[in-house]
């Protein structure tokens, strides 16, 4: 099966003329963005946002704030099973590059921005609540990821990532709701201070299947930690201007979509819980529908179980088996 076993990679540019394909998952931060009567200042807005960061983190000879801005592709994945032509949506990231002004350059930022999976929709949506449905202790399915992770590491690992990307992936996430992070004697020059957390999450645990490890920073300038999984060495293996742009890119979708916490008036001290209900924040300027985002994630989980864990079972079980994490 690994033979037929094939991805394709499609590139969206994503500006403020965007809008959402077919294919992409609506509750992607940047698709929310994208519609509605805001869409056009939504967009503007948050693109605007993203430069401003990336320039206040990027100082150095840039003395008016201005010398860089970020472009943004939005990387659409999609998997053919068997080799038949019929593709399911995979996964969908986001991929950063670097326009400096000053010389003209285009540098090629980093890939895995903003990561969304409808597998992982399916596994969190729609197999973990039917498994504990009725169960008086919470409990994980003895393979809850696995299937996820393999097809995460297979992609990476395949000769089209390979042609398509130079480095590993960076997927930056929020701090969880539930953990407590104490920071750490550890700081770097633009990830800022380092964290721990009290206790793995599960989605730690998710994304190990994914052959990720996870560092927390709170990068300068910033009033949260932010989850960097990654692989290999993330402070040596990318640049600093690769390094800004996944968080310049990814701190403004946070302060859109959990202002509680990253557009917090209060900074993270030695010892942090996030608190989505923090009152003590400011609003961007941009419209976000985070319960629509919440339904639509339920829906999506639905789509993934109808079109491609029941119609694929057999063949994705055995492909599965044949695969180690």
């Amino acid at each position: 099966m690994n033979k037929d076993f094939t991805f394709t990679i499609k590139n969206t540019r994503f500006d403020k003329n965007y809008h959402p394909t077919d294919g992409t998952r609506l509750t992607t931060n940047f698709a929310n963005l994208a519609r509605g009567e805001s869409r056009q200042q939504n967009l503007s807005n948050a693109l605007k946002m993203i430069d401003n960061s990336f320039n206040a983190l990027a100082y150095w000879d840039n003395p008016k704030g201005e010398r860089y801005s970020v472009e943004l592709e939005i990387i659409s994945v999609d998997l053919d099973i068997e080799g038949s032509g019929d593709t399911f949506p995979s996964i969908e990231v986001l991929k950063t590059n670097i326009v400096d002004h000053q010389t003209n350059e285009r540098i090629e930022g980093i890939v895995g921005n903003n990561f969304s999976s409808y597998v992982r929709d399916y596994d969190f949506n729609v197999l973990l609540p039917d498994h504990n449905k009725g169960q008086s202790n919470f409990s994980l399915p003895d393979d809850f990821g696995d299937l996820h992770g393999k097809m995460f590491k297979h992609f990476v690992n395949s000769d089209t990532y390979k042609q398509h990307f130079n480095k590993s992936p960076v997927i930056c996430l929020s701090v969880s709701g539930n953990k407590t992070y104490q920071r750490t004697g550890n700081q770097h020059p633009l990830l800022g201070f380092e964290y721990q957390p009290n206790e793995s999450s599960l989605t730690e645990q998710y994304f190990k299947k994914m052959g990720l490890q996870v560092r927390y920073f709170m990068p300068l300038n910033s009033v949260a930690p932010l989850a960097f999984f990654f692989f290999g060495d993330l402070l040596n293996d990318y640049s600093n201007l690769e390094l800004i742009s996944t968080i310049s890119t990814m701190e403004t979708f946070q302060k859109i979509y959990r202002p509680e916490i990253y557009n917090a008036n209060a900074v993270a001290g030695n010892t942090y819980q996030p608190n989505l209900n923090n009152q003590d924040h400011s609003l961007t300027q941009i419209v976000y529908d985070r319960e629509e985002r919440s339904k639509l994630s339920i829906e999506q989980g639905k789509f993934t179980e109808e079109h491609f864990i029941k119609p694929y079972q057999t063949v994705l079980e055995q492909w599965s088996a044949n695969n180690t994490l």
